[in-house]
C-alpha cells in the first residue's frame, strides 16, 4: 500500500509539473502573440521579388523582365512565364527559398516573365486579342532576339495559361516548343458559383463595365472573396494562432500582400470573359473566336503539360481537365496535385510537389 501511494503521489506531482509548463508555455506564446502583433501594426510590407532581374520592356500594362542566370551551365529552351491579369508576377518569386523562378535559374533555366501593371485608363478596351495576338507574340520576339534562340517554352498560370493555351492553338506552327498549364479553366460551366454570379439575370456586365471602363481591386477581389466567405476570418485565426512562430508569419505576410496587390481589369476584357466563356461556355465548344478567327484546342500539337490543384475553388479540376483531352499533342501529361489555387504554384507544398515536377518534365524538353 505503501509503495502504491507513494506511486500515486510521484504521479500526482509529475500531472502538477506538466501543467504548470503548459500553462507557462501558453502564457509565453500569448505574450509573444501581444508583442508581435503591435510590431506587426507597425512593420513595412514585407519585401518580395528579390532575384536579380533586369526589364526587358515596358508597354502599357505590360511588363517583360529577364532573370539573371544562377547558373553556368543553362538549358537551350528559355521559359516565357505568363502570369494571370488579375495578379503580380512575383507570386513565382515570393522570397529567396520560396521562389519558383529562383528554384529554376539553380536549375539552370533560362527565365523570363511576362508581368501585368494597372492598365491606364485609355488600356480599357483591351480584350484577349491584344493579349494573345499581341502582348504574347511581341515578347516572344523580344525573347528570342534577347535569348538567340528560335524556340520557346511557354508556361501560364491560371488565365495566364489560357492566354497562352489560346496562342499556341492560333499559332499551332509557331516558335513555342512546349506548353505547360497551371490551373488553366476550359469548361467555364465547372465553376459552377461563378457562372451562378455572371448569370444575365444576376449581372448586367454591359452596365458595369460602361460605368467602370476599369473594374478596380475592391471590387475583383470580392469576387473572389464570394467564392470561399470565411476565408478571410479563418486567415486572420491562423495567423494570430501562429504569431509566435516567425517562418509562419513571414509566409502569412508575403502571401497576404500579394493577395491584397490585386490588379485592376480592362473592362472590355471583363465584359468578353463573362459572355464569351463564362455565359457561352465559348473555348469549350469552340465557338470561341480571337481576332476574328476561331480558336481550337484540337490545334494544340506541341509538347503539353497542365498541373491542377485537387483542391482548387477556383479553377476546380474538372473546369481544366479539357485542356489535355482535347489538344491533339502526342506529348501530353495532366498531373493533378494536392494543394488549392495559390498554394499549388507557390509555398511548402509548391516546393515539395509542383516545382519538382516541372523541372523533371522540362529537362528532356529544353535541351
Amino acid at each position: 500500500m505503501g509503495a502504491h501511494n507513494n506511486n500515486a503521489k510521484v504521479k500526482a506531482v509529475e500531472s502538477d509539473l506538466s501543467l504548470r509548463e503548459r500553462l507557462r508555455g501558453e502564457i509565453n506564446r500569448s505574450l509573444q502573440r501581444g508583442v508581435k502583433g503591435l510590431a506587426l501594426l507597425g512593420a513595412p510590407p514585407p519585401a518580395v521579388g528579390l532575384t536579380p532581374k533586369t526589364l526587358l520592356h515596358r508597354r502599357g500594362t505590360l511588363s517583360l523582365y529577364h532573370y539573371h542566370a544562377q547558373s553556368d551551365e543553362i538549358y537551350r529552351v528559355p521559359i516565357l512565364l505568363v502570369m494571370a491579369s488579375t495578379n503580380r508576377g512575383y507570386i513565382f518569386d515570393l522570397a529567396p527559398g520560396q521562389s519558383l523562378i529562383e528554384f529554376l535559374l539553380l536549375r539552370g533555366y533560362d527565365v523570363y516573365v511576362m508581368d501585368w501593371n494597372p492598365p491606364s485608363p485609355q488600356e480599357r478596351h483591351l480584350t484577349l486579342e491584344h493579349y494573345t495576338q499581341d502582348f504574347i507574340p511581341d515578347c516572344i520576339a523580344r525573347v528570342q532576339q534577347d535569348s538567340g534562340e528560335e524556340d520557346i517554352s511557354l508556361v501560364g498560370y491560371c488565365m495566364g495559361g489560357l492566354m497562352s493555351a489560346v496562342y499556341v492553338a492560333q499559332n499551332p506552327d509557331g516558335p513555342v516548343k512546349n506548353l505547360v498549364c497551371f490551373t488553366t479553366p476550359v469548361d467555364f460551366h465547372k465553376m459552377e458559383l461563378w457562372t451562378s454570379w455572371f448569370d444575365e439575370r444576376a449581372l448586367d456586365v454591359d452596365r458595369l463595365v460602361d460605368a467602370a471602363g476599369i473594374l478596380q481591386p475592391e471590387t475583383v477581389i470580392r469576387f473572389f472573396e464570394m467564392l470561399r466567405p470565411a476565408s478571410g476570418a479563418a486567415g486572420q485565426v491562423r495567423l494570430w494562432d501562429n504569431l509566435w512562430h516567425d517562418e509562419f508569419v513571414k509566409s502569412y505576410r508575403v502571401m497576404d500582400r500579394w493577395a491584397a496587390e490585386t490588379l485592376p481589369l480592362p473592362g472590355d476584357y471583363v465584359r468578353q470573359i463573362v459572355k464569351e466563356l463564362f455565359r457561352k461556355n465559348a473555348l469549350l465548344d469552340g465557338s470561341l473566336r480571337i481576332g476574328g478567327q476561331p480558336v481550337d484546342l484540337r490545334n494544340i500539337r506541341v509538347p503539353l503539360l497542365h498541373v491542377l490543384a485537387a483542391n482548387d475553388h477556383i479553377v476546380p479540376p474538372a473546369c481544366g481537365q479539357p485542356l489535355v483531352a482535347l489538344a491533339s499533342s502526342t506529348d501530353k501529361e495532366e498531373v493533378v496535385l494536392p494543394g488549392g489555387h495559390v498554394s499549388l504554384v507557390a509555398g511548402a507544398n509548391a516546393v515539395k510537389r509542383m516545382w519538382p515536377k516541372l523541372d523533371q518534365w522540362l529537362q528532356t524538353r529544353s535541351t
